[in-house]
């Protein structure tokens, strides 16, 4: 019976995408073979389930659910990203997409609608409150200090690294980008610094300890907190360095040398990054240099994130262009010195990451879950690959506040 209901499905597929670069076996033992060669790139379809799965949701959000729930596997994440990303499927008029829809159908068979992975997060409510930030960004941060110490460096620095100025490795290349930022922003012993979505604190760590700066650190993340207090006391820079768990907008009437944004204005969103900038300017001194290090979108009319990021990996998360952030900056009477792009750091960061979260898989099973380890592999190759693309890029900013006449 299964293979009477599988075949009908088998055969519109075949019609509908007569050039597929990918093997397609199903819950059956049935199989579609690719028509062009592939290195063997196969994709699973465990069960009716992710069928449902994709007639529930149909598009990205739907094949991302099959995938995180295990009812969709790929045997080759890499591959399958670069054969999505070049591949051109032909388009379907409204009655074909019914006819695959149907056949579809009456492969999966009579089911409920099978609910989502359990990773996934729906917000509501008004896009960047205080109080939905929180929430978004602890959906991301929130996953374990242990996890995140299966694929970041000993720094715990969750930011671009900079090889190409000589790192070999993870550890050095992290180093190279937060001592970078000390240098642009010209700390002094004594200076008081600010430092704006501080993770884990490994910038406040080098800022105090190398430069002699006084830092404050601020994060939506207790975990993150807790750590990154538990690690300024292990160097002996508890009396030096500050971690309080705060969003940016709380932060007011406080004044600073310098600030280091570095990874956090992803979070802020286009509604909110003319505040951002007025509220950092602010808290600036005059003659104060501000840094900012963030992910930015390359080409005008990109969307700011698809429905599976929204969901699984950054919800709310908003990369804008350069030019939008350049912009708020100088509307808040900051002057710009430099502008500084990384993209194909941030590539091979990501390559580092993704190779020691798969060479820890099965801890990493045991701490995060399997949904939420799917979830993160898929988003570290694309990641990348939106890098090496031209998708994505990241950019240093330098500015400062003016003297005052």
């Amino acid at each position: 019976m299964a293979l009477a209901r599988t075949a009908p499905f088998r055969e519109e597929l075949e019609r509908r995408f007569p050039q597929r670069p990918f093997d397609l076996e199903f819950w059956d033992g049935t199989s579609l073979p690719a028509t062009e060669p592939n290195g063997g790139l196969r994709f699973t379809v465990r069960s009716p389930k992710a069928v449902a799965h994709a007639l529930r949701a149909p598009g990205e959000l739907g094949i991302g659910r099959a995938y995180v729930s295990g009812e969709l596997q790929v045997d080759n994440l890499d591959a399958a990203l670069d054969v999505l990303d070049t591949w051109q499927p032909p388009p379907l008029p409204r009655g074909d997409r019914a006819r695959l829809a149907l056949a579809a159908v009456r492969a999966a068979g009579i089911t409920r609608p099978p609910a989502p992975p359990s990773v996934e997060l729906r917000l509501r409510g008004q896009r960047h409150t205080r109080r939905r930030d929180a929430a978004a960004v602890r959906h991301h941060y929130d996953v374990g200090n242990e996890f995140y110490a299966l694929m970041l460096d000993e720094s715990m620095t969750y930011s671009c690294a900079i090889f190409s100025r000589g790192a070999t490795t993870l550890e050095e290349a992290q180093e190279t980008k937060l001592d970078l930022v000390c240098t642009k922003l010209g700390l002094q012993p004594g200076q008081r610094v600010l430092d704006v979505g501080c993770g884990w604190g490994s910038f406040t760590r080098l800022a105090a300890g190398r430069y002699g700066a006084e830092v404050v650190g601020i994060t939506l993340s207790e975990p993150q907190a807790v750590l990154a207090r538990q690690r300024a006391a292990e160097a002996g820079l508890a009396d030096k360095i500050d971690i309080r768990v705060m969003d940016y907008r709380e932060l007011a009437g406080e004044q600073f040398d310098a600030i280091a944004s570095i990874g956090m204005v992803e979070h802020v969103g286009e509604v909110n990054i003319d505040l951002y900038a007025r509220q950092l300017a602010d808290m600036l001194k005059p003659g104060g240099r501000l840094l900012n290090h963030g992910i930015a979108r390359m080409k005008l009319g990109d969307v700011e994130g698809g429905p599976f990021s929204e969901r699984y990996v950054f919800p709310d998360g908003a990369p804008l262009h350069l030019s939008r952030i350049q912009l708020a900056l100088e509307r808040a009477g900051l002057e710009i010195h430099t502008v500084e792009g990384f993209r194909l750091d941030y590539a091979e960061t990501l390559r580092h990451w993704a190779r020691r979260l798969d060479d820890n898989l099965p801890e990493a099973n045991r701490l995060a879950g399997e949904e939420r380890v799917r979830v993160w592999r898929l988003y570290l190759r694309a990641a990348r690959n939106g890098f090496e693309t031209r998708f994505t890029s990241i950019f240093q900013v330098l500015c400062s506040r003016p003297e005052q006449a």
